[in-house]
């Protein structure tokens, strides 16, 4: 546990400086503000939103190929110019979220731990991931690194879950924050039951802080087989257990669809490969795209984003398979953004 206690001694630095290191080794220097008579400076913000987008269809298929003409988004109603767009196939930087503690007969930290080891095959040799846990306060078990097998032996380092508690809200304002200057594309894949016990944050201030990200949520719910046991009668807590479980796993829904992520709640081990490999494929298979608000007011608001794939006329896109039939298709993007506010707006 000495990792551990390194890890917390380090603090929020951790992820911050190695990934951005590994990321911005080319960096530039910030532009001067431009010096204008009299030794006064002129410093001029153009806000630039990224928007992350995957598109499946109805059977999970990807699609690619498309261009920047198939794609139309719209802030708060009003259409934007897409300034930048490409398939992004930069290399995947992420952060597992672990529950670990001792709820539902440690059951949600064993699948936890054992569900996150499959996902480590799906990383290339560029991939930048990093192990976080959290019961009663987080703990980061192992810093950024190119090796899924120093991520392998921290969860081997997992033995006995030390709390009852599960502070997800705290855990995930705590790995956004670790990583809100990390540059490029970023996530956090979260395994938990979407229980939160003991929080100093409540739901309302954890939307809030994941309306401030760009980072991809993606969550898998590790409690699944407990909850459909507490259906049939078969645990203890009857109804109210019931609904408690409902609420956890519309949390976990929620803050991935928020980001633009997915959320899976597993019935069975054998669902496991194939949620990682998706989970991979949807940081591999993104369109990269930006625009400069039309609304150029500071005022430290919620802009809601909505991303749609059209026609070159215009209309709706119409998607053929192999056989000429049409298909449905799903997007996947951020749901919004938190503008910045002026320097007067703070104040």
């Amino acid at each position: 546990m000495s990792r551990n206690l390194l890890a917390l001694i380090a603090g929020s630095s951790l992820f911050v400086v190695s990934a951005a290191h590994a990321q911005s080794k080319d960096k530039q220097p910030p532009p001067q503000p431009q010096q204008a008579p009299g030794g006064f400076s002129i410093s001029v913000t153009v806000p630039v939103v990224g928007v992350d987008v995957v598109v499946t269809d109805n059977n999970g298929n990807y699609l690619t190929g498309l261009k920047k003409e198939n794609f139309r988004i719209t802030e708060d109603g009003t259409v934007q110019t897409i300034t930048n767009f490409a398939p992004t196939d930069a290399p995947i930087t992420i952060v597992l979220l672990l529950e670990f503690s001792k709820l539902g007969y440690q059951v949600f930290s064993v699948n936890a731990i054992n569900w996150s080891a499959a996902f480590l095959g799906n990383l290339k040799k560029e991939d930048w991931v990093a192990l976080e846990t959290f019961n009663m306060r987080s703990h980061v078990d192992v810093d950024f690194t190119h090796n899924g097998n120093d991520v392998m032996q921290g969860l081997s380092q997992l033995y006995y879950p030390p709390f009852s508690e599960s502070n997800l809200f705290d855990a995930i304002s705590d790995v956004l924050d670790r990583i809100k200057d990390v540059k490029g594309k970023k996530s956090v894949l979260v395994l938990a039951s979407g229980i939160d016990t003991f929080s100093k944050m409540n739901l309302d201030q954890t939307m809030k802080r994941i309306r401030e990200t760009d980072a991809t949520i993606f969550t898998v719910g590790v409690g699944t087989q407990l909850f459909m046991r507490a259906e049939t009668g078969a645990a203890a807590g009857g109804f109210g257990a019931q609904m408690n479980f409902l609420q956890a796993e519309n949390q976990m829904k929620t803050f991935a669809s928020m980001t633009g992520g997915r959320a899976w709640f597993p019935r069975f081990d054998g669902e496991i490969p194939s949620i990682m490999k998706d989970v991979a494929a949807s940081l591999r298979n993104q369109y990269s795209m930006a625009y400069s608000p039309s609304n150029t007011t500071l005022d430290g608001k919620y802009r809601k984003i909505k991303v749609e794939l059209v026609a070159p006329d215009g209309g709706p896109l119409t998607v053929n398979d192999q056989r000429g039939k049409k298909v449905k298709f799903q997007v996947y993007a951020r749901q919004g953004y938190t503008a910045p506010k002026s320097n007067a707006e703070g104040n």
